[in-house]
């Protein structure tokens, strides 16, 4: 399942109301069999947080083929430890 949070920006005119946009991404489906959770966060964020080039260098980035610049995955920095069964 794809998990998808939306968060609310003050930045521009909101289009369509929140929970329009919200059950559209949420219905999404493919014939593989993908299905999407979605869900509006309303919590306020602190603005004007800046993240040195020294802490991106820290993050293990796996940019997408399609627009790396906004569709990558962050990886673990460590291989997660094997359960013992």
């Amino acid at each position: 399942m794809a998990r998808l949070r939306l968060t609310m920006s003050s930045g521009g005119p909101q289009l369509e109301p929140h929970a329009t946009i919200v059950n559209l991404i949420a219905s999404t489906t493919t014939e593989a069999g993908l299905k999407v959770h979605c869900e509006l966060d309303d919590h306020d964020f602190q603005k004007g947080i800046q993240v040195t080039d020294e802490q991106m260098g820290q993050l293990k980035i796996k940019r997408h083929d399609f627009h790396g610049d906004w569709n990558y995955t962050l990886l673990p920095k460590r291989p997660r430890a094997k359960r013992k069964s």
